[in-house]
C-alpha cells in the first residue's frame, strides 16, 4: 500500500505540518485499488470509486435519529417473518466493480444472503438514502444511477427539507427506476418489493428522541 513517491524525494515533517512519511504509504487518489480500500478504517464513512477515496460528510444527528428509526421499523417487520437482515451505515455496497457505496439503511433478502460477505454485499435488494443538505445531488440523482444500474430493486428517497419519501421500484423490462410513489406529511409510505411493509411519512420526521 505504497504510492510511487521515492523514499528519497519525500519532504521531513516539521512541527504543524501533516505527517509526510505516514501520507507516503497510501495511494495516490485514483490509484487505489479494491484490495487497499476494504480494510480501510478511518472512524467515518469512505466510499470506493474508480480508485478513488470519497469521503461521506459527517451525518447530523436527525439524519442518525430517521436512519435509525427506519432500520428499526425495517427489522421489527421483516425479521418475525425471516424476509431477511437489515442494517444502518456504516456497511459497505458493491454497486459496480470498482465502486462501493454506504447506504444509510440496506436490506437483503434470506433467499440472497449469498450476496453478503462479513466486509460488503454485492448489491442489495432495498437501499434508503437521507438527503443530505450538503450536497443532495448525491443522492437524488448520483446515487439513484448506481443503484439502478446495480439492479437493486427498490430505492427510498427520504428527504428532510420537505419532509418526503419518494419509493423508486425497478422496472424488471427497462432496468430503470419508476417512481412507485412520492409521499408527504399524513400519507403513509409503502414497499413496492416488501408486501405489507408501510411507514408513516410524519412519523419519519417527527423523532421524539431529538427533544429529549
Amino acid at each position: 500500500m505504497t504510492n510511487d513517491v521515492r523514499n528519497d524525494d519525500l519532504r521531513t515533517s516539521s512541527l504543524g505540518e501533516p505527517t509526510w512519511e505516514m501520507v507516503s504509504r497510501f495511494p495516490l487518489q485514483g490509484q487505489w485499488t479494491v484490495e487497499e480500500y476494504l480494510p480501510l478504517d478511518m472512524g467515518r464513512l469512505v466510499e470506493f470509486v474508480d480508485g478513488k477515496l470519497e469521503f461521506v460528510p459527517m451525518p447530523t444527528e436527525l439524519h442518525q435519529a430517521i436512519a435509525f428509526f427506519l432500520c428499526t421499523k425495517l427489522t421489527e417487520f421483516i425479521v418475525p417473518r425471516r424476509l431477511g437482515v437489515a442494517f444502518v451505515a456504516p456497511l459497505r455496497v458493491r454497486v459496480a466493480e470498482n465502486r462501493f457505496r454506504e447506504p444509510d439503511v440496506l436490506f437483503m433478502r434470506t433467499e440472497n444472503r449469498s450476496r453478503r460477505r462479513n466486509r460488503f454485499w454485492e448489491g442489495a435488494d432495498l437501499v434508503m438514502e437521507i438527503v443530505s443538505e450538503d450536497d443532495p445531488d448525491r443522492d437524488l440523482v448520483l446515487k439513484r444511477q448506481e443503484y439502478e444500474k446495480a439492479g437493486i430493486t427498490e430505492y427510498w428517497i427520504i428527504d428532510p427539507r420537505d419532509r418526503s419519501v419518494t419509493v423508486l421500484a425497478l422496472d424488471e423490462t427497462s432496468g430503470r427506476y419508476q417512481e412507485f410513489a412520492r409521499l408527504t406529511d399524513g400519507q403513509t409510505a409503502q414497499s413496492s418489493s416488501i408486501e405489507g411493509f408501510d411507514i408513516s411519512v410524519s412519523e419519519i420526521f417527527d423523532r421524539p428522541e431529538m427533544n429529549a
